[in-house]
């Protein structure tokens, strides 16, 4: 799956594990590793880092369609339903099976945010790891931030890591079971 490129233009990429914002210079060499959620994990001469598919364009790769299909219920709010799709679509650079079929995200919840002039709505999550020294927490959590608010009608989004259960692996769906191999 590995393939090499040149970054043709600047990109915004998110490094990995600390979860930071930095640019990516174009004729920047990078290694593509993982290509999962409409994301693409990359590694440089100076690091580890995730691009968004919006700037796949970048890699000489297909931009990916990241629109989500307008998902409100009746009084505006974001669907609820729309959010998780979105949370499917999050996954650790290492493994390839999303947080939501890992049992990573325990709570997702949707709060109108009072004293706006227009309805505006904030999604709340709360989510762990799979391990507590993992470095990944930002990253991840960050892309799932960035993904929630692709929603309609979603304003905020706070990704909140816990670690209160702690996770396990009989937290994992039975896809996410069958992806790893362990039934």
């Amino acid at each position: 799956m590995q393939r090499d490129r040149t970054l043709s233009r600047e990109v915004t990429a998110t490094q990995i594990p600390s979860g930071d914002k930095l640019l990516l210079s174009a004729g920047t060499k990078v290694m593509i590793h993982q290509t999962l959620g409409g994301s693409y994990t990359v590694q440089t001469d100076f690091g580890l880092f995730r691009i968004d598919g919006k700037d796949a364009d970048a890699l000489g790769e297909k931009v990916s369609d990241t629109a989500v299909a307008a998902a409100v219920l009746a009084d505006g709010a974001p669907d609820p339903e729309a959010v998780w799709a979105q949370l499917r679509q999050v996954f650790d650079p290492e493994i390839p099976v999303n947080i939501v079929d890992l049992g990573l995200v325990y709570s997702m919840d949707v709060a109108k945010i009072e004293d706006q002039a227009e309805p505006a709505y904030r999604v709340n999550v709360a989510m762990t790891l799979t391990a507590p020294g993992c470095g990944m927490g930002p990253a991840i959590a960050e892309d799932a931030k960035s993904k929630i608010l692709l929603v309609p009608g979603v304003s905020d989004a706070d990704v909140r890591i816990t670690w209160d259960p702690p996770w396990n692996q009989s937290m994992i769906s039975e896809e996410g079971k069958m992806k790893l191999g362990l039934i």
